[in-house]
């Protein structure tokens, strides 16, 4: 019987690497354990959105409530540059904090947001520029 030769590549763990996994297994097993975790917090059904849990619970600015599902591009600018000079919970400058909530809803709303109610906050987006004294784009 001939004996075999061991194959250059050694069997032996990678330091640093868990249990000998390539990475991208690793992330999978993770994303699955964090999947089953948020079913089990949102009732069993993993139907809730991320952006809903984004605008209840992060540290952005507190805003009217739906002030951006009613009203004119004036009231919405309006409210939101009152709201983000007075609220605390925002990180940059008022004006950031302003335009990156509207942003932040239109693009929340995508393809089911009427075209206008997209075009009044695009025109918030202008008003809210002018509001802050800022350039117009």
């Amino acid at each position: 019987m001939a004996s075999r030769k061991s194959s250059s590549k050694s069997k032996r763990p990678v330091p640093g690497r868990k249990s000998g996994r390539p990475p991208r297994q690793r992330h999978a097993h993770a994303h699955a354990a964090h999947r089953a975790k948020t079913a089990k917090t949102n009732g069993g059904n993993g139907t809730k959105k991320w952006s809903h849990h984004v605008m209840e619970t992060s540290d952005a600015m507190d805003i009217q409530k739906d002030v951006f599902k009613t009203g004119s591009a004036e009231s919405i600018a309006q409210s939101l540059k009152h709201s983000s000079t007075v609220s605390r919970r925002r990180k940059g400058t008022p004006f950031q904090s302003a335009m990156s909530m509207l942003n932040f809803y239109i693009n929340r709303a995508g393809r089911n947001l009427p075209k206008e109610r997209r075009d009044t906050l695009q025109k918030a987006k202008r008003k809210l520029r002018e509001a802050f004294g800022r350039e117009p784009r």
